[in-house]
């Protein structure tokens, strides 16, 4: 029966350096025992996963995948979102997202490091048996997002073939791989939106490794109407993250937030039903447009503890899953049916 996969959890909100949330083998235990049956994985953090291993060695991902099965759990994705924003990386974020890539690199090296780092992914990904990678798209013109200063004629378009150029080996590599790379429509980065995604899937041709990583939160905060965006692309949406938000302003503070902290920002994130996304309008429309991959808690709550959060994420996506059916409701009421018969319903037999 046709459904979307689930409840699984991205890891990377959740690893400290100690027990239980210090190594896969812990944290699995953990999770599973909470209700997860899916676990999307950081590339980036050495205490889960080690990504040249996975990328050579066809053994290291199956041990993986071995142990996980153990827990009753198994990979999702792999994720890449850290990787990706340095790929296409603005020089004025240098050093704000230098915990992001290794130290005494040039410009050029960080590239060719985050491209590097994205292809080992996509082997990786192949190697587990998996088909999607969640990613961030990074960003050249993100500073520009509001018209003032004027921005002169091209510059968009320019920020955007040169955001092609960077992605276009790493997707042509997912397209002979098998995989896809879902982009996360997130602030910062120049995919960011409905309106972004069709530029840069002007900018790439059409490429059919280009696609979505679904999170509704990050609409919430831009006030973008969430559930049209999955009429309009969900035959792009490879991945899903369950995240909620809520947006309430008052007359300090709105979209832009003020600069101030999370929790006293108009639109913040919360645990999963406990802002205002729709979930099961949600799940309804990703099941009619034939989204069966699997539904990932990102755990992000500016109130919650992360232990609650956990706890309570696997049920509520549980519970939003729905069986896609493949009769009609009204069978029983129904008839054979031939043209003579059509016809006469229709009263156009003599």
């Amino acid at each position: 029966m046709r459904k979307i996969m689930g409840p699984a959890v991205f890891l990377a909100q959740f690893l400290r350096d100690e027990a239980p949330f210090n190594s896969l083998r812990n944290i699995g235990k953990w999770v599973s025992e909470l209700g997860y049956k899916g676990v999307q994985i950081p590339t980036w953090d050495a205490r889960v996963f080690n990504l040249d291993q996975a990328s050579s060695s066809q053994s290291y991902c199956n041990e993986l995948k071995d142990q996980l099965q153990e827990q009753g759990l198994q990979p999702t994705e792999l994720a890449a979102h850290l990787q990706g924003q340095v790929l296409a990386m603005n020089h004025v974020y240098k050093t704000a997202f230098s915990a992001f890539y290794p130290s005494n690199l040039n410009d050029s090296e960080i590239i060719d490091w985050a491209g590097d780092q994205l292809c080992k992914t996509i082997q990786a990904s192949a190697n587990l048996g998996l088909k999607t990678i969640p990613v961030m798209s990074g960003g050249f013109a993100w500073h520009m997002i509001y018209p003032w200063p004027q921005r002169p004629p091209g510059l968009v378009k320019e920020a955007f073939q040169e955001l092609a150029k960077r992605w276009k080996p790493v997707l042509d590599l997912a397209r002979d791989l098998g995989q896809t790379i879902a982009y996360e429509l997130h602030p910062g980065s120049d995919i960011h939106d409905g309106a972004t995604f069709e530029m840069f899937l002007d900018a790439v041709k059409d490429h059919p490794g280009a696609c979505i990583n679904y999170d509704p939160s990050h609409f919430v905060l831009q006030q973008l109407d969430y559930c049209h965006f999955i009429q309009l692309y969900g035959e792009r949406i490879t991945a899903f993250h369950v995240k909620d938000a809520e947006f309430r302003p008052n007359g300090r503070v709105g979209v832009y937030g003020g600069y101030q902290d999370w929790a006293h920002r108009a639109g913040r994130f919360r645990s999963p039903g406990d802002g205002q996304v729709d979930f099961k309008r949600v799940f309804t429309l990703l099941t009619e447009a034939g989204y069966t991959g699997w539904a990932v808690l990102e755990w992000e709550c500016c109130i919650k503890s992360p232990e609650q959060g956990a706890r309570e994420g696997a049920p509520f996506i549980e519970s939003h899953i729905i069986e896609a059916t493949n009769v009609a409701f009204d069978d029983f009421a129904g008839g054979e049916s031939h043209p003579d018969l059509n016809r006469k319903i229709l009263g156009l037999d003599s």
